[in-house]
């Protein structure tokens, strides 16, 4: 009987697959959770994370420890855009400009007005109503609790870039969540 050099022996793809369910599979969540707002869409965000996943276990060898929560959401941001570019252009492309989005944050951050006088859903209403890259970089850095060098390392940027990306995603959230009625707004602590 033949030996094939190439195929591996049971007990190895147990171990392989023992160890990717231990080290990869526990950050499934935080994975559909960046794919979810990513797509907006709980069945794209589905179907992402089902490639992301394939992925991860297919090049699972070539990930030689680290943080493996880093290493599966930076699969799940690719495994998106890379989808997402099949199909039609759409919003998700478009350029940010930083004349329309300056950096300057006056007044309380979006985790303030959270905790004051936002519900949950006028929350997801503003992150759905966010340009992709900079709803990207807040569920990375404020639902994910990335740091910003996991998120430089998830999305391919550098640091600064993530920080100003931040900043502007921060104001658009502010923008977004104190555009209420006056009533409303009266309560609010300044």
């Amino acid at each position: 009987m033949p030996t094939d050099s190439i195929a591996r022996p049971r007990g190895a793809d147990a171990a392989r697959s023992a160890r990717f369910e231990a080290v990869v599979v526990p950050y499934l969540d935080a994975a559909y959770n960046l794919a979810y707002w990513l797509a907006r869409n709980p069945t794209d965000a589905q179907d992402v994370v089902q490639e992301a996943m394939l992925r991860a276990l297919r090049y699972f060898d070539s990930f030689h420890g680290g943080d493996a929560r880093v290493w599966l959401l930076a699969i799940v941001r690719n495994t998106f855009y890379t989808l997402r570019s099949r199909t039609p252009h759409d919003a998700l492309h478009d350029e940010l400009d930083d004349e329309t989005h300056p950096l300057v944050d006056e007044g309380p951050s979006p985790e303030t007005l959270t905790l004051l006088a936002v519900d949950v859903g006028a929350l997801q209403s503003a992150l759905e109503r966010m340009p992709p890259p900079l709803r990207e970089i807040i569920v990375l850095r404020e639902l994910e609790e990335c740091s910003y060098k996991e998120i430089a390392t998830i999305t391919g940027q550098k640091i600064g870039t993530v920080m100003s990306r931040l900043a502007r995603a921060r104001e658009r959230l502010r923008d977004e969540l104190t555009c209420r009625p006056k009533e409303v707004r009266r309560h609010d602590v300044r």
